[in-house]
């Protein structure tokens, strides 16, 4: 068996690719390659065969991008992940193990959903966000660029809720059933459990699940002082029980639509000035 090491150098806030010596650990016929250096995935996958293996090594985005530039297909060889990522949200949601070996992550990457936004189509691993994840991922960007190594997005969300982010109003369709909510602080759209780092929106969602259904959680309605109370339940999943504030609903169409533009976030990727985005599962 022939390995190929995809890798990211710029996940993990530019730490990606510390780790993947390690990989010899476990193989031997190993090539290295930077996946970002990479122009054609397709291209690059087509040659392989069932006598090969490639090894991703990154985090969410990084998984997001390869199976982007695939268009959803698989390729002929056996496909790995190693989590070199800061968040690891997928890793998480199928029981993985960050100091573990490599996982075959072959059947979680059939029947992806999309999102489409502004007319442009998106599969997603993990999950769509709207809202002050949007805006902590926009943050963190900024950050980014102007050299910080270190993004805490908890951090980032906390401040966000107290001073800097407003709360739109927002009218979603659920399999062509209308909701409508005042006072929207997030609304997530979710394939996995997990976004942002370990926060679990939807933990009754099952990536697995054969009727292919999404969950969307929408937190609503509350003052900042409430939202900011409840915060700390998402990382337990336990922010279902505030039903004046969170409602959740599964489908296999979703839209959201905004009264402003609003950033967005795909799996962790920043969309900014979003009014409206669609999942089909």
């Amino acid at each position: 068996m022939r390995y190929y090491v995809l890798h990211n150098p710029k996940s993990n806030n530019g730490r990606g690719s510390a780790d993947i010596d390690l990989l010899s650990i476990f193989y031997e016929d190993i090539t290295y390659r930077n996946v970002c250096e990479i122009p054609d995935i397709p291209a690059f996958m087509a040659p392989m065969t069932a006598d090969d293996a490639v090894i991703l090594c990154g985090g969410d985005g990084t998984l997001n991008r390869f199976v982007n530039a695939m268009n959803g297909k698989r390729p002929a060889c056996r496909l790995y992940y190693y989590a070199t990522g800061s968040g690891n949200d997928f890793l998480r949601d199928v029981g993985g193990n960050e100091d573990g070996s490599p996982i075959c992550i072959d059947r979680y990457l059939e029947d992806l959903p999309t999102v489409t936004v502004d007319g442009q189509r998106h599969l997603f691993l993990n999950g769509i966000g709207y809202g002050i994840d949007g805006y902590c991922c926009e943050v963190g960007d900024r950050l980014r660029e102007r050299g910080e190594k270190t993004i805490n997005y908890t951090a980032i969300a906390i401040k966000g809720l107290l001073f800097h982010y407003k709360p739109t109003a927002a009218t979603v369709t659920v399999d062509g059933k209308e909701y409508r909510y005042e006072r929207v602080w997030l609304a997530p759209t979710m394939k996995g459990r997990y976004y942002g780092g370990g926060m679990m929106p939807a933990p009754q969602q099952d990536r697995l699940a054969g009727d292919k259904r999404v969950t969307l959680t929408v937190i609503h309605s509350g003052g900042k002082l409430r939202i900011l109370t409840m915060f700390p339940s998402l990382f337990k999943g336990e922010h279902l029980r505030y039903r004046h504030l969170v409602s959740s609903h599964t489908g296999h169409r979703i839209t959201v639509r905004v009264d402003r533009p609003t950033p967005l976030q795909i799996d962790g990727e920043t969309v900014k000035d979003v009014r409206e985005y669609t999942v089909e599962g």
